[in-house]
């Protein structure tokens, strides 16, 4: 089978390598799976540079997020599945936890506690995108911060993918939104997109304006992904013990040195107004909950993506042999759409 490997850790185009590797065999408990298509996260590639909170052993496969396919084979005393059966494999390692197989290669072997049956009438670009950030806005909102209808949520980088996704289940859950964006050309689209209230850093003041939204208490609840100044900002924005989950950091996405992935916080406010900051990461949530726990949420995505009330955008289709390309889309400001590595010649399944 065709494979992207990673030799070792450095830049995703000057280490990543077409190899041809065995078709791995299933052990008890584990599905082979036939990859149809996987997305390439940013995370991906932080994790191929060193740069991410866990490492592979190099050589690796690249891609430890997610994918589709159909199952190939069931290793013995393997339950609850059937060869052909279409499932979405929820590549993520835990943390802490066992390695898990990267998923830019055309077969893979995963835990059956890891696979979650999806419909043909899913594409297949929805489908290998359904286990990361869909799933990463729903813990954030429901479990995380447990929001609840008429209260506002403030978030940063309301255009991003999980962004986008937080906007949706709030409306269908009937949380208020404050939408925090760099751009003013990108205020109107969130707007349009469903976003309650946004506010432009460019040329407002975020603190000035919750207050005006929200009233000078501020409010309770924020999640973001920039750190650095901005999230120190949406942490004073917050009211007396409010919290904020911090979640990525794309301020710093490409600072190399991690001294300075920071958040300088008021200490007198996050004392005196016994504010919580904490973090989330995807990893560190399958390490901690149950796989009968991380299968129920990963239904419960199933099931507002087939409802139609989260929408994932439609990736782009990329061969492995044009990794480099994809790399760099992955990586280019505000492109927008998700690079995807297909196989089969990328034919889609389902219309959805």
């Amino acid at each position: 089978m065709r494979a992207l490997v990673a030799i070792e850790a450095g830049e995703p185009t000057d280490v990543l390598r077409l190899e041809s590797r065995p078709v791995p065999t299933p052990k008890a408990g584990q599905a082979l799976i036939r990859v149809k298509a996987t997305p390439i996260h940013a995370s991906d590639l932080h994790v191929l540079r060193g740069r991410y909170g866990f490492s592979p052993r190099f050589p690796a496969v690249g891609g430890h997020m997610e994918c589709v396919g159909r199952i190939a084979g069931l290793g013995p005393e393997t339950e609850g599945l059937r060869v052909g059966e279409r499932v979405v494999a929820a590549a993520v390692p835990a943390v802490p936890g066992p390695p898990a197989a990267g998923t830019w290669q055309e077969y893979l072997v995963a835990d059956k506690r890891r696979l979650l049956p999806v419909s043909d009438h899913l594409s297949d670009s929805s489908a290998c995108q359904l286990a990361v950030n869909p799933l990463t806005a729903l813990l954030l909102v429901t479990r995380e911060l447990d929001v609840r209808p008429g209260e506002w949520l403030l978030q940063t980088a309301a255009g991003s993918t999980v962004g986008r996704l937080v906007i949706q289940l709030s409306r269908h859950l009937g949380i208020r939104t404050i939408n925090v964006v760099r751009r003013r050309d990108a205020v109107e689209e969130i707007t349009a997109f469903g976003g309650d209230e946004v506010i432009c850093t460019e040329d407002e003041d975020l603190l000035q304006r919750v207050a005006e939204i929200a009233g000078p208490v501020g409010v309770r609840k924020a999640v973001d992904c920039v750190a650095g100044p901005v999230g120190a900002q949406v942490s004073q924005a917050l009211a007396p013990g409010g919290e904020v989950v911090v979640y990525g950091a794309l301020s710093t996405h490409r600072q190399t040195d991690p001294a300075a992935l920071t958040i300088p916080l008021q200490a007198r406010s996050v004392i005196y107004e016994t504010k919580a900051v904490r973090g989330f990461w995807l990893n560190r949530w399958f390490g901690t909950v149950s796989p009968e726990d991380a299968l129920r949420a990963l239904s419960r995505v199933r099931g507002l993506v087939a409802d139609g009330v989260l929408s994932i955008p439609r990736g782009r289709p990329f061969p492995l042999e044009r990794f480099a390309e994809a790399v760099s889309l992955a990586e280019a400001p505000a492109h927008g759409t998700k690079p995807l590595f297909v196989f089969e010649d990328g034919r889609d399944e389902g219309d959805g």
